[in-house]
């Protein structure tokens, strides 16, 4: 498995990571109905091991924190802690109490903690703020995620999902402060939503922060045809949002350059995300036993200019989509 440094760290993490957002409990509030449970995903982390995918990215709300509590068991059962390079999240609603969302001091250093006693260890490699926080101060924020640094609780910061001026303000404060800057950006990037790429993405890319989208293959929509449809798509609103008219002509193109080479739909989506600069990894769901060997056979496609041309060409903007 090929490794990239994150950003302008020393931190090299793996080309892919892996996404779950789909393992924990189904049965919790707000779960996804798709979630797959110990038994269920455990086959997804031994093959990931296997791969060399050790890069792993999870969120205190997914499935209402038994993501992370099965991510923690997982490491102790197919891994070791030292390798593997772990990530969480901070902002969504964990409960009704002051501390239980949102970018708060009180939040942040609540919830870092409960995620640390779910995850089972003592430190997070990458603790990211999971969107921008309008009813907080960025200094506030900022100073309390450089406290987390400092008392050994994560080892970097990241970003995820918000407009360009939102983390220009965010590191700014840092700057200002003497804080903890952030060093990554996870953004949802694919071939059908594409809306960070001239702000955001360049502004990332200028101050070396790496990038590591999700979405690399359009919830699944680049990675079959126009009209097919998966369980997920059929339950899920989100994947549903990709069926506007405006996606069927790139997903077509995507269609068309994978024919021509004999590779899958997914392979090719996944390859154009990955011929970014500034991508450091691209995050990988998966729920089948086909996901992530495809996923990494990724990494052999190399697109040429006219194939990017082609996949390029038929995109339409649309607005920002943080889902």
């Amino acid at each position: 498995m090929e490794q990239r440094r994150l950003g302008n760290t020393g931190l090299r993490v793996s080309r892919l990571a892996l996404g779950c957002m789909s393992y924990g409990d189904p049965t919790t509030a707000a779960a996804h109905l798709w979630a797959l449970d110990d038994d269920a995903a455990e086959p997804f982390f031994r093959q990931a091991v296997d791969l060399g995918i050790t890069f792993w990215d999870t969120a205190n709300v997914y499935q209402h924190g038994t993501s992370e509590a099965l991510v923690g068991r997982a490491i102790k059962r197919y891994a070791r802690r030292e390798d593997i390079v772990l990530a969480t999240k901070v902002h969504g609603k964990m409960h009704d109490g002051p501390g239980g969302q949102g970018l708060s001091r009180k939040a942040i250093l609540e919830q870092v903690d409960a995620s640390l006693t779910r995850l089972g260890t003592d430190y997070i490699d990458l603790y990211q703020i999971h969107r921008f926080d309008p009813e907080t101060p960025v200094e506030e924020t900022m100073e309390a995620l450089h406290d987390v640094v400092q008392a050994g609780k994560a080892r970097y910061l990241g970003a995820s999902s918000m407009y360009g001026w939102q983390f220009a303000k965010l590191q700014q404060a840092a700057h200002l402060g003497g804080w903890t800057p952030f060093v990554s950006m996870q953004n949802q990037y694919n071939l059908l939503r594409r809306h960070d790429e001239p702000e955001l993405m360049a502004m990332c890319a200028d101050m070396g922060v790496g990038l590591i989208p999700y979405s690399p293959q359009g919830k699944g929509r680049l990675a079959r045809p126009w009209g097919e449809q998966s369980h997920r798509s059929t339950v899920d609103h989100v994947v549903q949002a990709f069926d506007s008219p405006l996606d069927e002509p790139v997903v077509t193109a995507v269609q068309k350059v994978a024919d021509a080479r004999g590779v899958s739909m997914a392979q090719v989506a996944l390859a154009w995300v990955l011929n970014n600069s500034a991508v450091s990894a691209a995050i990988v769901g998966a729920t089948k036993p086909h996901h992530l060997s495809e996923a990494v056979a990724a990494l052999d496609v190399h697109l040429t200019d006219d194939e990017n041309s082609t996949l390029e060409a038929p995109y339409t903007h649309h607005g920002p989509s943080w889902f």
